[in-house]
């Protein structure tokens, strides 16, 4: 019988709203768990509160996503080491398998310096985290393009032990989303699932709605021997009412089942 790969609602995708109501409604919607998506938001730092709420809508946290984003610098501490560290001690408390985590910034010359090592000493700590490296994208200004990580924006090029796939970033980056699986091959421990249309610029649309294979891609994870999560990481800020949000929602988990239900040769 072929294992069923685990559809999680990212608490990212419920924004404006607060993380508690990520958990409402993947629970509404029958989603198989959270990412939390650690932000400003203090329920998405507190692993009691976390926890707490996961019991109540009876679904797990199975990924956590460290605060990398430029909001979210000093969520927790100024030292991004610190909050990868303390992204291990919440994933680890909620028994979460993933810490996705986003290349280096250029700026941050010590903390890029030593990134790498500190991913091995993290995982030494932490044996039942992985530290899933995410693929980025380069920022276009007008003719020019500007790469705001270091060494780049795909984490294969110097490679790690553990990769997130993220379809809306390979759009950003006007790339595949198969090819950049290829690339991750066996480290591939987890997919961020959503759209875009190459425009350069980074969309989250509801899968399906853009013009990457995100189909292909979900039917070729089984003959990767992909064992781990995906997570439904779609932007709803713009929706004009809940009802709107949770049809959202609903159809990029339809498209996620749907799909993972085929399975084609990788």
């Amino acid at each position: 019988m072929k294992s069923r790969v685990p559809v999680l609602l990212s608490s990212s995708s419920v924004f404006p709203e607060p993380t508690a109501a990520a958990f409402e409604l993947a629970a509404s919607l029958g989603y198989d768990g959270l990412e939390i998506m650690v932000w400003t938001d203090r329920v998405s730092q507190d692993a009691g509160a976390l926890r707490g709420l996961s019991d109540h809508y009876g679904l797990p946290v199975l990924s956590v996503h460290a605060p990398c984003l430029l909001v979210t610098q000093r969520v927790w501490s100024p030292n991004p080491y610190e909050r990868l560290r303390r992204s291990a001690e919440l994933a680890e408390t909620l028994g979460a398998p993933v810490v996705v985590v986003h290349p280096p910034f250029a700026w941050q010359r010590d903390y890029a310096r030593d990134f790498a090592a500190s991913l091995v000493k993290l995982r030494e700590a932490h044996p039942g985290v992985k530290f899933a490296v995410e693929n980025m994208y380069p920022v276009r200004v007008g003719k020019r393009q500007i790469v705001p990580y270091h060494p780049g924006w795909d984490p294969t090029a110097a490679g790690f032990e553990h990769y997130t796939l993220d379809l809306s970033h390979c759009a950003a980056a006007r790339g595949d989303s198969i090819d950049m699986a290829d690339r991750m091959a066996g480290g591939l421990a987890h997919v961020h699932l959503g759209d875009g249309t190459g425009e350069g610029r980074d969309e989250h649309l509801v899968p399906g709605r853009g013009t990457q294979p995100c189909g292909p891609l979900l039917q070729s994870l089984a003959g990767r021997g992909f064992t781990g999560s995906v997570a439904v990481e779609v932007a709803t800020r713009k929706a004009a009412s809940r009802a709107e949000r949770e049809a959202d929602l609903a159809e990029a988990l339809r498209f996620a089942r749907n799909h993972l239900g085929t399975t084609v040769d990788a």
